[in-house]
Parts: C-alpha cells; structure tokens; sequence
C-alpha cells in the first residue's frame, strides 16, 4: 500500500509539473516592458541603441545570430561553404521564411540590404571595407567576396546592435541614411511591428506565419516562439516609476534601475532581480574631425590623465558588486583582454593634466561635452567627470539632452567635442562602434587604419590578440574613446513572468518568453 501510494504521488507530482510546464509555455497575454525612453527608430542599420536593440531584435533578422556562448551560427542562413582560402564565402539562404507582408526572403532582399547597410550603416563600412564583390548569385544563394582573407565577417553580420539585418529589396533599395519610416519595419521576425503611438507605446504583436529554426534555442540561436499576443514597450522615464510600476502590477518587466536599488530589490518578493550578462562600459567620444579636440593626441591625453574612475562609478553605478573600474576594452574572461595602455587608465593626475594641455597649447577654449538623462548613469557619471575635469582647469560646457536628441546632435560634428554614451559587450574588438569609420568621432589615422586592416586580415588567434594590444595602447595614446570601466546592468520583472532566467545576454528578448501562474 505505502509502495502504491508513493508511486501515486510522483505521479501526481509529475502531472503538476508537466501541467504547470505546459501551462507557462501556452500563447496568450500582454506582455509590458517599461523602458528608459523612446527610441528615435527602429531601423537597425543606422543607429546603435541598445533601446532601439532590445525592441528590433524581434522584429528583424539578420544572416547569423550568436548562442549563448557568443558564438556566430546561422539564422537566415542554411548553410555555408567557404572557398579560395578563405577569400569567398557562399550563403545558402533557408526557403520559405516570409516577410510579414508576406513575400518570400530570397537573395535579392539579402543584397539590398547588405548594401544599404555597408554604405550607410554604423558598422556596415567595417565590412565593405574588406568585401571585393557582393552578390545574389541564385536566388536563395549570396556570395561574399572578400579582398583577403576577413576572420571577422560572421562577428559583423552576427551582431544585431547597429547590424545588417534583412529587410525586403522594395525597403533597403530606396533607402540611405535617414532612418526608415514605421510603415517600413518589416522584418522576417517572430513578432511584427503594429503600433507607434508617441509618448505611450511601440506596440508588437505575434507573428502568426513565423518560420522558426528547428534547433533548441541557445542565447539568441535556435528556435524562437511568440508567445504573448502583444508585447508593448512603453517609455517610462522615471526609474521610480518604472521599479513601482512592477510592483503594483502596472508593467510585467522593467529595464535599467538604479544600482542603489539593487539590495532592497533583490530581497522583494514582488519583483525578480536579473542582472544581464556581458559587461557595459562608459565611454566619451572624442570629436577628431571638428574643433578644439580634432587630431589633438596631447590635449586629449591631458583629459584622459586628470580623470579618477573610481568615484564616476561608485556614483553613477553604485554598489561594488555591479562595477569594476577595469580599462581594458575586453573582460577578463575572453581571450582578448589586455594590458596594453592600461597606465594610463584613470590616471588622477591634475598636474600631469595641466602640463599636457600647456604643451597642447590648450588656452581655456571651450571643451562641449554631451549627455543624456535618459540614461541616468550617463548624466550622472558626467557630473563627476565634468567636476574632476574643471578641477584640472579645463572649461567644459556640460550640455544636457534627451537620448533622440542627443543621437541627432552627435551626427554633426560642429555641435560637440565629446558625447557620453555606452557600450554593450562584443564578442570580438572589431565590433566597437569606435572601429567604424562612419561612427560619430570618426577616428581615421594612418595607424588606426594600418592595425585594423592587419587585425582584420589576420585569420590566427594569437596573431590577432599580439594585433589587438597594439590597438588597444593606440586608443590610449591617441585618445579616440575614454573608457570609465566596466559596469553591469539589472532589470527586474514580475514573478508571473516565466522563461527569463537564461534570457538576458546582451539585450533581453522576449520570444519563448510567457506568463505562469
């Protein structure tokens, strides 16, 4: 009887679960993430917003994707074949994925968006660069030709931040540089765009014909499922706002709180704390193709020694537990990280400060530095930057935006000499937005150039690192960035909200994502 009984009971015990398994992976529901503002676009290929990320990423696809150990696999792509040592790689699209007009993808679609990208995309030009020939040579069939042998090109066409993903021929063909309208988002992805209603909400419903890959999903590979009916993005700029509104039941998941919350949170029963994977990094752009700081090495390195980090993220982050003043452009845990430059990494050295900016000939001309307070830890982190920088007697005018304005303004360069912004991990250097040509700050020396088309070309691992060093002190030595160090981000969500637990990499997605009970 006892024997009967406890089989009885593992059996009801694994019908609960499978139920409850079941259950929290049925389609319905509205799933409202509150976040820090609302993006300027949607259009992937010209802007780099992580904002803008987080929202595109399930609307539009691209040819590789990365899994969950930061590895490009295929998405779109079916299959490729690499040839003439590596200087042609043949793209075999997947048949019948379809647009959410309706229409087919094929190479054609591939191709005009491949070159829309390469010519006006924030990143695109790192690849062109290298390519001899893109061509739609069948019609599920693309064909890259490079110059040389290119180690980074699945990285480049992985990565969605800023990256080529798909949109139909009739889209990409007639667009340049202007942002594509919201009529235009059309994507391949497991949910579509319905919705842009200023002020309130971008609003995204299942995609109903969604072709999904057939693999277990892995980071961002694999398959991908709609689960809840609409996804509404609502922009809640006010970080108080955003935590209560969890709280009291008013949105499902909130991004972007504030390090000082972070204990009490993670001791709330109402909310779940995850701190997303991947570290960020403060960075200020430096401006070298107009004014004070145009190819002027010695007055930036007089800006980049008067700085201490240390107290920039203890107050724009907060507990010690999600930052770290590091100066290395690439964590610990990948084969990348260096040592290269790193002396001068938060140097707090006013008086070299002051005799670097004596040599540059700096007589007390305005420096403007911009900011955003839709990231808080942006203004906040600029606040003690521009204190510690003033201190050192330089005269900063601290310009203060909302994030689309911000993006606007840093595009012309008589407007700004240095912008904060930040920098999602990458898994490899190249895709820093400060290797890119076309990114506001525009670095382009003879050096930069030389050690990039050499890290580029080189397809051996140590070779590529011994590369990487010396484009790391070079970035010390010519101060294109200034790095405040690495820092980790934290969400928090409601308890109903299943499937979240591995999700967070880069940017938090939201398909195979649904709500239990």
């Amino acid at each position: 009887m006892n024997r009967m009984r406890t089989i009885l009971l593992w059996s009801l015990c694994f019908l609960v679960i499978a139920a409850g398994a079941a259950f929290a992976a049925e389609k319905g529901g509205v799933l409202r993430v509150a976040v820090i503002d609302e993006p300027p676009t949607l259009d992937q290929h010209v802007v780099t917003s992580d904002l803008t990320t987080m929202i595109a990423q399930h609307i539009f696809e691209g040819l590789y994707t990365f899994d969950s150990k930061y590895s490009p696999v295929p998405l779109l792509v079916k299959s490729e074949e690499m040839k003439d040592d590596g200087k042609t790689a043949v793209l075999t699209l997947r048949e019948g994925v379809k647009f959410h007009n309706g229409k087919e993808l094929d190479a054609e679609d591939v191709l005009a968006s491949m070159e829309r990208w390469g010519k006006f995309g924030a990143r695109g030009p790192v690849l062109f660069s290298n390519l001899e020939k893109v061509e739609a040579t069948g019609k599920y069939e693309v064909t890259l030709t490079f110059k040389a042998p290119f180690a980074p090109w699945k990285n480049l066409l992985a990565f969605m931040n800023g990256g080529p993903v798909i949109y139909p021929k009739d889209v990409a063909s007639g667009a340049e540089k202007t942002p594509i309208t919201p009529e235009q988002y059309i994507g391949t992805g497991p949910y579509k765009f319905a919705e842009r209603n200023p002020g309130r909400y971008i609003k995204l419903v299942r995609n109903e014909e969604y072709t999904a890959r057939t693999e277990a999903a892995d980071g961002y590979a694999g398959k991908r499922e709609a689960l809840f009916d609409e996804i509404r993005f609502i922009p809640v700029p006010d970080v108080g706002t955003r935590v209560n509104g969890v709280k009291a039941g008013d949105y499902d998941y909130a991004e972007q709180i504030l390090g000082d919350l972070f204990d009490s949170l993670k001791e709330d029963p109402s909310v779940v704390t995850t701190v997303n994977q991947g570290a960020n990094q403060g960075m200020m752009f430096f401006n070298s193709r107009e004014g004070v700081l145009k190819v002027n090495s010695k007055l930036r390195q007089a800006l980049q020694a008067a700085v201490n980090m240390e107290p920039v993220l203890q107050s724009a982050i907060g507990p010690a537990e999600l930052w770290k003043a590091s100066g290395s452009f690439m964590p610990e845990s990948t084969l990348w990280y260096s040592k290269a430059g790193l002396d001068r990494f938060s140097a707090n050295n006013p008086e070299l400060a002051k005799k670097l900016a004596k040599e540059a000939g700096y007589n007390g001309e305005k420096i403007t530095l911009m900011a955003s307070t839709s990231y808080k830890f942006h203004y906040d982190s600029t606040l003690v930057i521009v204190k510690q920088l003033q201190a050192a007697g330089f005269n900063i005018d601290h310009q203060i935006y909302d994030w689309a304005t911000l993006i606007s303004k840093r595009g012309d360069p008589a407007q700004w000499d240095i912008f904060f912004t930040h920098h999602g991990f990458v898994p490899d250097p190249i895709l820093y937005t400060f290797m890119s040509e076309s990114y506001p700050g525009w670095w382009i020396t003879e050096t930069k150039r030389a050690l990039a088309a050499e890290f580029a070309g080189t397809l051996d691992a140590a070779k590529r690192k011994a590369v990487w060093d010396k484009i790391q002190a070079l970035v010390y030595e010519e101060v294109p960035v200034m790095k405040t160090g690495d820092h980790f981000t934290y969400d928090i969500y409601s308890p109903k909200v299943q499937g979240l637990s591995a999700s967070s990499l880069i940017w938090p997605k939201f398909w195979g994502v649904s709500f239990g009970k």
